[in-house]
């Protein structure tokens, strides 16, 4: 299966979520296929869409908050962007994981020691520096884990993952030109993001280790070894010393204990759960 084969509605083709469907893989096969296991896709699914609908959910702060107005609907379409994202890992998990559940079971009611987002998603948005820093290593990463899933051996999943690449390049394109304007800018913005570095270096391991979609195709050193690189070439570009202190490239394990995968999570993310999943929950019947 490509990502077009999941373009359905017969003559009016078209990608299924934002047409009205309640199920983002409506007219899709999503029976596991023989030898896939189906506990380990539903796992990769649900953590990947985790990463995906925290960090949508921390880009949507930007929102009349942005320095430009071009920023702000740049910021908000990559967030819809990983919103989608979100919608069809949640779809996959749910088929995957027999309970066929539906994205809201997974987005708005769960609490947050069940999430299984990686942590540096959840961290507050600090200043613009910290979010296109951010942005960068979690569009970076996120592409090679999407890159590595197109050959997954499940068809729905490796469509998915082929669909989320095009859209994570275009991430990964525009945090990289801030970078390298922030970096190669004025003493004010290239101090910025250095701290933005410096703050995002101590959780950056939990993604370099992370064995989320090992069983799938997603070699976690050929991802580790692909994400330090592109790193390091924009850090360079940037004007950025990617060999001192501000990230540890270089690091196997994360300095910050514990893992998000583990739903150990910092204070941060209940906070913005109950702020993203509180219309939900006040009014559970309710149909949008």
């Amino acid at each position: 299966m490509t990502d077009e084969e999941l373009y359905v509605d017969g003559d009016s083709a078209r990608w299924a979520f934002g047409t009205g469907f309640t199920d983002p893989l409506h007219g899709v096969d999503q029976s596991v296929p023989e030898g896939v296991d189906a506990e380990g896709l539903a796992a990769c699914c649900l953590a990947l869409g985790d990463d995906a609908l925290v960090s949508a959910q921390r880009l949507a702060e930007w929102c009349t908050r942005a320095p430009e107005l071009e920023e702000e609907l740049a910021l908000a379409n990559i967030g819809l962007d990983l919103l989608g994202q979100a919608r069809l890992l949640y779809a996959r998990a749910g088929r995957a994981d027999g309970t066929g559940r539906g994205e809201d079971a997974y987005a708005y009611f769960r609490a947050p020691e069940d999430f299984r987002n990686v942590r540096l998603a959840e961290l507050p948005g600090g200043d613009f520096a910290f979010t296109v820093a951010r942005l960068l290593v979690l569009s970076v990463w996120r592409l090679a884990v999407c890159e590595a899933l197109t050959a997954a051996p499940d068809p729905v999943l490796s469509a998915i993952a082929a669909k989320s690449a095009k859209e994570l390049a275009y991430h990964r394109r525009y945090a990289a030109e801030w970078t390298v304007r922030l970096g190669d800018g004025t003493a004010e913005s290239a101090g910025r993001v250095r701290a933005a570095w410096a703050t995002l270096a101590p959780w950056l391991g939990e993604l370099l280790t992370d064995r989320t979609a090992e069983l799938l195709g997603g070699d976690p050193a050929a991802v580790a070894t692909r994400t330090r690189l592109e790193l390091f070439h924009v850090l360079t570009d940037a004007g950025l010393n990617p060999s001192d202190d501000l990230t540890p490239l270089d690091a196997p394990t994360s300095s910050v204990p514990g893992s998000g995968r583990d739903g150990e999570h910092t204070s941060h993310l209940a906070p913005l759960l109950a702020e993203l999943q509180s219309v939900a929950r006040a009014h559970p019947d309710a149909s949008w």
